[in-house]
């Protein structure tokens, strides 16, 4: 077994009589090569500082070049320097965590706010497989976890923490962590798959009706990094980083006048394989256009009327039947319809709703329990789901002024067992927007299958619409980019 020398900047931070092994300063390392002569000793850096080209970076830096194990490397000093190089470790080590948590009394977990992680120990045994990711993943003597409150615990902030920066009781724990991991044979770090594409996933953690949650992209990154592919969370100021990707999927709700549209086009200006592309966008944003194409290819729809003024609204109930629903045409998550009864309340709601758009939409009301959603991919049928309506409410979501939104419950079946002309009539009707990532929504009355709309930004979410089929979908949709990126 080899012997171990730990660096110090000043002898004080660990004395010779705190530990069996050899101490000495930093400075005297740097400048005294030939004490080593012949030997081939491991190396605790334990420098205040891992600043770069700072004395304790060109410790480790030298070390390498001498051929002496050193911990930590100067890689690890790099990555920890700032969150943007360490973010693509953080899904893998918030899942370690949560799990170690859930297994700790409520009280006892409220409590874990920051972590001090010693060569891979806490303290804490419960907390210990977190730690021993942690130290594999950046082999560091102490690190600093800083965690969010909240049901799912995120990590704000890992940083290293220089020895004489620790309270008594911490430093006790460290020294004793250090003679448990110097009398232990080496372990190499465990080599990671080196990811060969980096897919940005743009979300909003603050958004009330994601697409996607955050857990559920976290799910993601794990199933994409089976497949090489790094997930890379980034948010609407980062439009300048984009080109340092290689594929973009778009994760919050679209709008052509907001920055998802600027997202999409500047990808596809860039070349990058995107969903949701800004000609999906385009189309499917607007249920006017959606109700001509469908139409113009003998697509099944609720009977619509296109109305430009109020006087295309004299006689909706006669040709539509009552009540009637009226849409404004880019409306999203149930937002923006309306059912309508009498010629007053109709009159009433189509002034109103002719001062947003110049042109609304009003369609027959086909009453059923659920909607079918089903999931199209590249043409073909990914998932399929039934979203029932929300409870004493005609909507799959029921919006209230100053009131938390409410959605109704979900079945989820395999496309096995989904009704096939569903199905069927799902993929022809996607097909016609494009070959990216669709949701098509239907109703399926007695023996009568009608899209209501197509969602160009349809929801994904772990345990909802990945139920029936697992993983698959995951591995399909990751397999979409990488298709697009190996042609390129």
């Amino acid at each position: 077994m080899s012997s171990w020398v730990i660096l110090v900047d000043h002898l004080k931070d660990v004395s010779n009589a705190e530990t069996p092994h050899k101490v000495m300063t930093v400075r005297e390392y740097l400048m005294h090569p030939k004490l080593f002569a012949g030997s081939n000793p491991s190396i605790l850096n334990l420098s205040r500082s891992y600043a770069y080209q700072g004395a304790g970076y060109y410790a480790s830096l030298l070390a390498e070049a001498r051929q002496h194990r050193v911990v930590p490397a100067v890689e690890t000093m790099i990555e920890l320097s700032r969150k943007q190089l360490y973010q693509h470790a953080l899904p893998e080590l918030e899942d370690k965590l949560n799990r170690c948590l859930r297994k700790m009394a409520a009280q006892e977990a409220d409590g874990v706010g920051r972590l001090l992680v010693h060569l891979g120990q806490t303290g804490v045994p419960l907390l210990d497989r977190f730690a021993r990711l942690l130290f594999d993943w950046f082999r560091a003597p102490v690190l600093e976890v800083v965690v969010e409150p909240g049901e799912w615990r995120s990590i704000r902030r890992i940083r290293v923490l220089a020895v004489n920066d620790l309270a008594p009781p911490e430093r006790q724990l460290f020294l004793a962590a250090v003679d448990s991991y110097t009398t232990r044979p080496w372990r190499a770090p465990k080599q990671r798959a080196v990811m060969k594409y980096s897919l940005a996933v743009l979300s909003d953690p603050k958004e009330e009706l994601p697409p996607s949650s955050q857990a559920s992209l976290r799910h993601m990154a794990k199933v994409a990094a089976r497949q090489g592919v790094e997930v890379v969370p980034i948010g609407r100021g980062d439009l300048d980083r984009l080109a340092q990707f290689d594929a973009l999927f778009i994760r919050e709700t679209t709008n052509i006048d907001n920055h998802t549209y600027r997202f999409a086009r500047r990808a596809v200006q860039e070349g990058m394989p995107v969903v949701d592309d800004p000609v999906s966008m385009i189309r499917c944003t607007n249920k006017v256009y959606l109700t001509e194409l469908l139409n113009s290819n003998g697509i099944a729809t609720p009977k619509t009327i296109v109305l430009s003024s109020m006087r295309d609204a004299g006689d909706l109930e006669d040709r539509l039947g009552t009540p009637v629903v009226l849409k404004i045409p880019d409306g999203s998550f149930s937002r923006g319809v309306f059912r309508v009864a009498g010629n007053e309340q109709i009159g009433a709601k189509l002034k109103e709703l002719f001062q947003e758009s110049a042109i609304l939409l009003a369609q027959e009301y086909c009453p059923t329990d659920f909607d079918w959603r089903i999931g199209v991919l590249d043409g073909e049928p990914l998932f399929a789901c039934q979203y029932k309506m929300a409870k004493k409410h005609w909507q799959i979501v029921r919006h209230e002024a100053g009131k938390k939104s409410v959605e109704g419950g979900f079945l989820t079946v395999s496309l096995a067992e989904a009704p096939p002309a569903v199905v069927e009539l799902a993929v022809r009707a996607a097909r016609l927007i494009g070959d990216g990532f669709y949701g098509v929504d239907l109703k399926l009355i007695d023996d009568r299958v009608v899209v209501i709309e197509i969602n160009d930004n349809p929801n994904l979410e772990h345990g909802v619409e990945d139920l029936a089929e697992r993983d698959t979908v995951w591995e399909r949709l990751i397999r979409w980019f990488v298709r697009r990126l190996e042609v390129r």
